[in-house]
């Protein structure tokens, strides 16, 4: 018999709530899965974000093609749905990929999630794989040239991203 004695696990509901809580109120944590799916939305809003930032970039001339319109020139699939419906299709792409990577992030250790650099320091990892794995995969321009200001901006693009999906915020203490 162990002499320390382990605290029993904090059982939520699909939803994430306390259950102890009759009034229904959010526990303090909202269990793996409500974890998950809250990441996956502020991930959706952050590329939503990311949209503003890129239109600016673009329109000042420090972005020739966004990596969304990059990736998509590249895909059989995109060139499918009719020109009229290409810009929303290209934003609803962003938006899943944006919600996919907050469940990334959801999955990572709540001890770093929680520190205040966390998220921006995430957000450029996401670059980093986009211009050293995902453009040279792909055969994108972006792997075939030196763009420095093009990098930067895409780079401040996915620190948004970053500052977004870790809501800077203080959280509630238990």
């Amino acid at each position: 018999m162990s002499a320390t004695a382990t605290a029993p696990e904090q059982a939520y509901d699909v939803n994430g709530l306390d259950p102890a809580h009759h009034d229904g109120a959010r526990a303090s944590s909202p269990g793996p899965l409500g974890e998950i799916l809250h990441c996956s939305l502020r991930g959706a809003i952050a590329a939503a974000a990311m949209t503003g930032m890129r239109a600016l970039t673009v329109n000042l001339g420090l972005v020739e093609q966004p990596p969304p319109r990059a990736i998509a020139g590249q895909s059989a699939l995109f060139r499918m749905v009719p020109r009229k419906k290409r810009r929303a299709a290209l934003e609803l792409m962003h938006w899943a990929y944006g919600a996919q990577g907050g469940a990334m992030f959801a999955v990572l250790p709540e001890g770093f999630r929680r520190r205040a650099w966390a998220g921006p320091v995430y957000g450029l990892v996401l670059w980093l794989g986009f211009e050293l794995v995902i453009a040279p995969a792909l055969g994108l321009k972006h792997a075939k040239k030196l763009r420095p200001v093009e990098s930067l901006a895409i780079a401040a693009d996915h620190l948004l991203y970053g500052f977004v999906l870790s809501e800077m915020r203080r959280r509630p203490q238990a």
